[in-house]
């Protein structure tokens, strides 16, 4: 599927997946988890995503309820469980680097498929964003399923392996339907086993998987190395400018990401967008957790 034509900068993106709050080692909690970043940060630049999701009957899902609304979210996506609590999980740094513990049978596991009929005869949305830990459940899955069959739309893979929440079997069911593909080095490695660790081994590895999968783009990032795209005529480089003082690097995949996504609506060239992804994914690593509530930092 096309996806560079399919979009237009007047339709939304929907965004799929878990709803959680990271609980950092000093006892700070932070709303989070990879699709509802992605999902704020696209609220914050004004693209109106439709979140889809799930929270528990409970004072956190409450507290996800009302910092969307704060934000200026749409919440018709959100679905609540009064069997299932809303999505935790707790963030460590091993060597330096965020490390997850997540708990299974979360709200977000159950995300049913109610909202699939709005959404097929709509006409009013432009891509479907997902990653892999949402589907680890087979309620999830299968809603996300129909929601991409019964569409059509394209569809932004960002992996996010979770482990042990996922398969070789299930990565590649997801890469045989998506139209782009975000997901970082490691993550390269583990879905690919290239032969070398430098960076003309990774965009090798890249480039088979784009032609195996029959992909449009795969976004490939390298932490404070910068990212690089594959696509099938070329790949674009981009470099991080000055990062500044890092605080941590929670969710700085899911900035860069959000801003791709944009980029992708509002038709921008691949060079500006990994410019642009950069540049805001940066300043993520400049506050604490993934989300901000300050607006100027989307102008």
């Amino acid at each position: 599927m096309g996806l560079m034509n399919q979009t237009t900068d007047n339709k939304r993106p929907i965004v799929f997946g878990e709803v959680l709050f990271d609980s950092f080692p000093d006892g700070n909690l932070v709303l989070g988890g990879a699709p509802f970043n992605v999902a704020w940060h696209l609220a914050g630049f004004g693209m109106e995503p439709l979140m889809v999701t799930c929270i528990g009957d409970d004072v956190a899902g409450d507290q996800v309820r009302t910092m969307m609304q704060d934000w200026g979210m749409d919440i018709s996506g959100l679905q609540s469980s009064d069997q299932y609590p809303t999505g935790r999980v707790e963030v460590s740094f091993p060597d330096g680097k965020p490390s997850y513990d997540i708990v299974p049978d979360q709200a977000y596991d159950y995300i049913n498929n109610k909202l699939v009929n709005e959404i097929k005869g709509s006409g009013e949305f432009s891509l479907i964003y997902h990653g892999s830990l949402a589907l680890r459940n087979t309620e999830s899955n299968e809603t996300l399923d129909e929601m991409i069959a019964s569409t059509q739309l394209p569809v932004f893979l960002d992996l996010n392996l979770r482990s042990p929440w996922w398969s070789h079997e299930q990565i590649e069911k997801l890469l045989y339907r998506a139209t782009w593909l975000k997901l970082n080095d490691e993550e390269l490695f583990e879905i690919s086993k290239p032969a070398g660790k430098d960076i003309e081994a990774l965009k090798r590895a890249a480039s088979e998987i784009l032609t195996q999968y029959r992909l449009e783009r795969i976004i490939v990032t390298l932490g404070e190395y910068g990212a690089f795209v594959v696509g099938h005529d070329c790949i674009t480089e981009g470099r991080p400018g000055n990062i500044g003082h890092i605080v941590d690097t929670v969710g700085a995949g899911d900035a860069f990401s959000s801003v791709m996504i944009m980029g992708l609506i509002k038709k921008w060239t691949i060079s500006e967008m990994l410019d642009r992804a950069l540049v805001f994914a940066s300043a993520i690593c400049q506050q604490q957790g993934a989300t901000n509530r300050n607006h100027s930092l989307y102008q």
